[in-house]
């Protein structure tokens, strides 16, 4: 809006001038950055896979659990699990503390755009073949996507699942 933002390389940053990072860039990213931020105190807040499953690190969800922010001055790095379980936990939240739950089935439809430019790049091109009458070509799915919804997110685990549905499991602790 009319205003100039200086923009620094991530590895020159002086992370101890700012209280807060916000991290969304990638796992590897936030590998590399977030514990150099966290060590600078600066208090890291990670929307990547990469701390998720670090015991040390509190993994949270500021509806369900607020408790668990207390453990994040260890290391000064705080997770968040992925959309999905955020968005199931704090439906469920209530619930579980009203009754109590055993056991849920969920089901999540996800964006094409969440397996990356490869995937929406395949989707347009299989949208355009179709609308003119030619055969859809599959290369980042094993199926046709367009027009389509497949039973089919991330890479498939030994026990079935796939790693995304499994990702359910493994934040919801």
């Amino acid at each position: 809006r009319g205003k100039s933002v200086a923009v620094t390389d991530l590895a020159e940053f002086d992370f101890s001038k700012v209280q807060i990072g916000l991290f969304s860039a990638g796992g590897s990213i936030s590998a590399e950055f977030a514990p150099r931020a966290g060590a600078a105190g600066c208090v890291v807040i990670d929307n990547t896979s990469h701390f998720r499953q670090e015991e040390d690190i509190p993994l949270v969800v500021p509806e369900v659990n607020p408790e668990a922010l207390a453990g994040y001055t260890r290391r000064n790095i705080i997770a968040n699990p992925n959309c999905s379980t955020i968005q199931m936990l704090v439906a469920l939240k209530p619930i579980y503390d009203a009754v109590g739950i055993e056991r849920i089935n969920v089901a999540t439809y996800q964006a094409v755009s969440g397996t990356g430019k490869e995937a929406i790049e395949e989707l347009a091109s299989q949208t355009a073949r179709l609308l003119n009458g030619q055969e859809a070509r599959c290369e980042v799915y094993p199926r046709q996507i367009a027009f389509n919804a497949l039973p089919h997110i991330d890479t498939f685990q030994d026990n079935g699942y796939t790693r995304e549905e499994m990702k359910m499991v493994w934040e919801t602790r």
